[in-house]
């Protein structure tokens, strides 16, 4: 069993009561992440893991912080971190994803269940979005690729850069939509206007995109005027229960996250008096888990408040199948997010190590550990990330199959035969 271990010109009968009381604490925490292999320090006392060399050593700049992590790891672990009172000396993702891989997965806190409940409001959900995405384009820029995409690509192969991967997560979707030129597309939550314009300029159709965020919404307006693609693509900043246009697709990529489990409802109402319940179809791209659990306190507090990342069938059943919308293909794409992140937290620690962030030291700390703790959940599975691409049940078009998604041309036909 691991011992925490003081200096060896003293005898564990001179270490003072407040040492050996540490000593105890980090041997309780080293117990209950079990076979992790990571040191625990704080002043001159470490903990081994119990076998093999560690990864990496959490070091405790005082039993504040050890504690905290004790009582309330979800939350004191991110903050104190961010505060500077723990360090991670090793690589930060590898420590992150060995302890994801160990922890048993508890229940969760029958308060953060509540919270999932709490009904996302326009002024709600606006505040929430203002939180992350109004930080300022400026900081936005450091590190995602040169369109500014912040959801998931779609790495053709490892080797591709992030600025391709991102294009072909926008031709993967359009091609699983199959568009033709002339159709109408609705967009809700559409970041800075990159999938829009791309629709638009590739594949010949007319936008109409929702977003609550000013400072995306004049990003993509101002980029759509400078493309000539304004009169094909209209950029409204609203949130997604106004929308009340008749289209031919519906897509959202990367907001569902952000709708409330209390709204999916009230989305599924939207899709359905959207889409043409004929020729219509729609895609949903969202970061999901493997069943119904709220996602880390910490998370939600710091980084995207009133967030919930939802199992696969909570998307099924109360926003698709109480509008009669069906399933028609579903792909997890977790390894591309990983991949994507690893991308971001890299364009982010030179940005950080150059001094272009900004922002005080807790900020940057703040994210950086968003960013490796988020390449860490999608590493071990802890989140997964689908595309599920849906239909009204009465319509006539669905795909016959899906080899005409990975061949040339425009991607899956809507147009099979019946019979």
């Amino acid at each position: 069993m691991a011992t925490a271990r003081p200096a060896p010109d003293r005898s564990l009968t001179d270490v003072p009561v407040l040492e050996k009381l540490d000593g105890l604490l980090l041997r309780q925490l080293a117990a209950r992440m079990g076979a992790a292999p990571l040191r625990y320090a704080l002043g001159r006392l470490t903990v081994d893991p119990p076998a093999g060399p560690p990864v990496a050593t959490l070091r405790f700049q005082d039993r504040r912080a050890l504690l905290g992590l004790l009582l309330d790891p979800e939350v004191r672990f991110g903050d104190a971190y961010a505060e500077g009172r723990i360090e991670v000396e090793g690589d930060l993702v590898a420590a992150l994803e060995q302890a994801y891989r160990t922890l048993p997965e508890g229940r969760a806190n029958p308060l953060a269940w509540l919270r999932t409940f709490r009904r996302h409001s326009p002024p709600r959900s606006r505040a929430n979005v203002h939180h992350h995405y109004d930080l300022g384009n400026d900081f936005y820029t450091l590190w995602l690729d040169e369109q500014l995409l912040y959801t998931c690509a779609y790495f053709e192969s490892p080797e591709q850069s992030l600025e391709q991967a991102q294009v072909a997560k926008m031709d993967h979707v359009c091609r699983k939509l199959g568009l033709q030129p002339g159709e109408t597309v609705v967009e809700a939550g559409c970041g800075w206007g990159a999938l829009a314009l791309h629709m638009a300029r590739a594949y010949g159709v007319r936008v109409r995109a929702y977003n609550l965020s000013r400072e995306q919404v004049a990003w993509a307006r101002d980029r759509s005027r400078r493309e000539g693609l304004a009169d094909r693509v209209e950029f409204v900043l609203d949130d997604y229960r106004a929308i009340r246009d008749r289209c031919d697709v519906f897509v959202s990529v990367g907001m569902l996250e952000h709708v409330g489990r209390r709204s999916y409802r009230e989305l599924g109402r939207v899709i359905s008096r959207s889409l043409d319940p004929e020729r219509g179809r729609g895609l949903l791209h969202f970061i999901g888990r493997d069943r119904a659990r709220p996602l880390n306190a910490w998370i939600r507090r710091r980084i995207f408040p009133g967030a919930y990342a939802p199992a696969l069938a909570e998307v099924e059943r109360r926003v698709l199948w109480p509008e009669r919308l069906v399933t028609v293909d579903v792909e997890n794409l977790r390894p591309h997010y990983a991949l994507t992140l690893r991308h971001w937290r890299e364009r982010y620690e030179r940005a950080a190590a150059e001094g272009r962030v900004g922002r005080d030291e807790r900020f940057r700390r703040t994210w950086r550990l968003y960013l490796a703790g988020s390449e860490a959940s999608f590493r071990t599975g802890s989140l997964q990330l689908f595309q599920v691409l849906f239909a009204p049940t009465r319509s006539s078009g669905v795909p016959w199959t899906r080899r005409e998604l990975y061949a040339p041309g425009p991607g899956l036909s809507w147009n099979a035969p019946t019979s």
